[in-house]
């Protein structure tokens, strides 16, 4: 695809009240976006210098058309904002974690790419990021049903990516272990910055790039993906459900 010159354009990123949104909406300054919207649930909490806030909740339906018709001069979309409950399928007292991770992670995304894809079409095609994860690969036992959603997430985006080609729309996924964020913070292991994050995502953007593969652990699990029953999850089952003396 191509594309898309960070210098100039006009961008909203959703969850950029803190962590990796603010971090994408601070290089969005620095790069010489003429305009950044940062959408948060709590407006108040967007207080990086140059950032417009705006508050937005992905998953309301109509506060997310009120904010494309609000913003209709927007030619760069980052579609950031996501939870992560750390719920398992089975062990989980019910399903209200799997579910409002799928209403953020994906429904959200998909409302907020369905909301500004005409937006984008009339401002000459612009691009669209999705901030995914290295668990849009594969089922992670320390957050199952994150791991689905940001899979379903990944479906979306290249099916959008697709859809949205013959009006030249830019669609980049960026994949992610663990960043050094609130979302990790009770995580030891290696962590990649979200500065990291936030300046190779926009450099994919300004080279037409469509993926974005920030760090050891998101290249490594993505190239184990032909043999990921042995790679990946085998070494998986043995260190977190390890077999019980006597079971077969």
């Amino acid at each position: 695809m191509n594309p898309v010159r960070i210098d100039g354009s006009v961008a909203l990123v959703t969850g950029a009240g803190r962590g990796l949104g603010r971090a994408f909406a601070r290089e969005l300054v620095r790069r010489g976006a003429a305009r950044v919207y940062g959408a948060a649930r709590n407006p108040a909490a967007v207080s990086e210098p140059g950032v417009t806030p705006i508050a937005l909740d992905i998953t309301d339906p109509e506060r997310v058309a009120q904010v494309a018709h609000e913003c209709g001069d927007v030619t760069l979309l980052v579609n950031n904002a996501g939870v992560m409950k750390a719920s398992p399928f089975i062990g989980a007292p019910s399903l209200d974690a799997a579910r409002l991770e799928m209403e953020v992670n994906y429904f959200g995304t998909l409302s907020m790419c369905r909301a500004f894809a005409p937006v984008l079409a009339a401002g000459g095609g612009g691009a669209i990021v999705n901030m995914l994860s290295v668990t849009s690969f594969f089922t992670s036992p320390l957050d199952p049903s994150y791991s689905a959603s940001k899979a379903a997430e990944l479906s979306l985006t290249n099916g959008i990516r697709m859809e949205l080609s013959l009006q030249g729309t830019l669609v980049v996924a960026v994949h992610a272990g663990f960043i050094d964020t609130d979302m990790a913070a009770g995580i030891d292991a290696p962590k990649i910055s979200p500065e990291s994050v936030a300046q190779q995502t926009f450099d994919a953007v300004e080279a037409g790039e469509i993926e974005v593969l920030t760090d050891d652990r998101s290249r490594s699990i993505k190239a184990s993906l032909p043999r990921d029953h042995e790679l990946i999850y085998a070494p998986l089952q043995q260190t977190f459900f390890p077999p019980t003396a006597g079971s077969s």
